[in-house]
């Protein structure tokens, strides 16, 4: 794969206890170098118009003053530095060129994975949380629909976390179609099976939250008879997965217990669905909380467009994950 990266982004100190720090990128990059065919590339920054295209300006402006006194804690969770300005731009306009390179052919074992920090998909059009400052997979699906280069987008958020900002963005929107599996109750506590889009955007949302416990086999049975379906018939130009790695069952802050293999099942599923759709794929980081496992899930995307199959068991869903992916196919008249 093509891995967009910055040193820029290791900047945004967020402080030596705070889960979402530098040595996030170091262990990827650590866990990269074992592998075979890891190409680096370092984007532009997302220029101001890219951000208030999804972001209100006012609110950018006051992040930018912020960051300039230098920073501090913005909400308990969400921690900016003086450097934390130009990381959030560079983290947004990796994302930007995952979206831009895709769309210009580049797949197969030359896919793009952004790997920036600070994430995105907490951020809402008005203001920073949940580690999050601009919108990355947002800034990247607007900017490559406003630039003529795509006419619908479709998001897949697996991070363990619902991607509130990334929904809010589009909620209304016929578009750009967002979709996430996420765990139930968790931060921030939205991504409800019933939100499915509204106005213009009804049906372009589909959200859902798996009990706590989740596994490969859950998360397998919701992408091949839920979500995949769902963006199948929506059919867009370009699918942007917002790769989080914190439903790992090793991750510090989740109570999933999806495996590293589960990461190379639904980069496979999601390989195989762009592939029926001859559509672009781009990949942009989210969350992911434990070093090692967090490299090890990046390394199993890496590896699955490299030409490894992922290992498939034999292990059912539970029941009810069942029962929620039959309410979702409802409530999307799938």
């Amino acid at each position: 794969m093509r891995f967009g990266y910055s040193e820029r982004c290791l900047a945004h100190d967020t402080g030596d206890r705070h889960p979402e720090n530098p040595d996030r990128l170091r262990a990827i990059r650590r866990g990269l170098a074992k592998r075979h065919g890891v190409e680096y590339t370092e984007a532009d920054p997302a220029s101001r118009d890219a951000v208030t295209a999804v972001h209100d300006e006012g609110y950018v402006d006051e992040l930018e003053s912020f960051c300039a006194d230098g920073g501090g804690n913005w909400d308990p969770d969400t921690v900016a530095g003086e450097e934390t300005w130009d990381a959030a731009l560079m983290s947004a306009g990796l994302a930007q060129w995952a979206a831009e390179t895709a769309l210009a052919g580049e797949n197969g074992r030359r896919t793009p994975f952004s790997i920036g920090r600070p994430p995105g998909h907490h951020a809402v059009p008005d203001d920073a949380m949940g580690f999050c400052f601009f919108n990355n997979a947002a800034v990247a699906a607007q900017s490559v629909i406003d630039d003529g280069l795509a006419d619908s987008v479709a998001i897949f958020d697996w991070d363990v976390h619902h991607g509130n900002g990334t929904q809010d963005v589009f909620y209304d929107r016929g578009d750009v179609f967002y979709a996430s599996i996420h765990e139930e109750g968790l931060y921030p506590d939205t991504g409800d099976l019933l939100e499915t889009g509204q106005g213009s955007g009804e049906g372009t949302t589909a959200n859902l939250p798996l009990a706590a416990g989740a596994g490969d086999a859950d998360y397998r049975y919701a992408v091949e008879e839920a979500i995949a379906p769902a963006i199948e018939r929506f059919d867009p130009d370009l699918l942007v997965v917002s790769a989080g790695f914190d439903a790992h069952r090793h991750d510090p802050i989740s109570r999933m217990r999806v495996s590293s293999e589960g990461y190379a099942l639904l980069t496979d599923r999601m390989r195989a669905l762009v592939d029926r759709l001859d559509a672009a794929a781009a990949y942009v980081l989210e969350g992911g909380y434990g070093l090692d496992t967090l490299a090890e899930g990046v390394s199993m995307v890496h590896e699955t467009y490299d030409g490894r199959s992922p290992v498939v068991d034999d292990a059912e869903p539970d029941e009810r994950t069942e029962q929620l992916v039959a309410e979702l196919r409802t409530a999307l008249d799938l």
